[in-house]
């Protein structure tokens, strides 16, 4: 009996380490499933918040190209209203110088003209 007794604990013993090695795999198995799904779901998480960042970052773009086309076209006006009263500043401009130059030319043309009246009437003696 003794022997029986005997056989049966150290059968035991012998099993016993053989349970816990398969408890420990168990758990080491079900870590690593959660480690991996963690990962999985860690991923998909950055993921869909990149995509979300993409989408803000991309509606942004729109918002400030558009900013930048009504600037544009806010510049533009701009430029073509100074550029009308350029233009009419720049004809009146043109008229003065016109009528300037008119005005020297007949005083030029005068001052000849009475310049060859005096040089004739000097050679006749008058």
């Amino acid at each position: 009996m003794g022997k029986m007794l005997m056989s049966a604990v150290v059968a035991l013993f012998l099993v016993t380490p053989v349970w816990g090695d398969n408890a420990v795999k168990e758990k080491g198995k079900e870590v690593g499933q959660a480690l991996k799904k963690a990962g999985k779901e860690t991923g998909h998480a950055f993921k869909e918040g990149g995509k979300e960042v993409g989408h803000a970052f991309k509606e942004a773009g729109k918002e400030t190209g558009h900013a930048f086309k009504e600037g544009g076209r806010e510049v533009g006006k701009g430029f073509k209203e100074m550029g009308k009263e350029t233009k009419e500043e720049t004809r009146k401009a043109g008229r003065s110088m016109g009528e300037w130059f008119r005005d020297a030319g007949k005083k030029t043309g005068d001052a000849f003209r009475q310049m060859g009246r005096d040089i004739r009437k000097f050679f006749r003696g008058e």
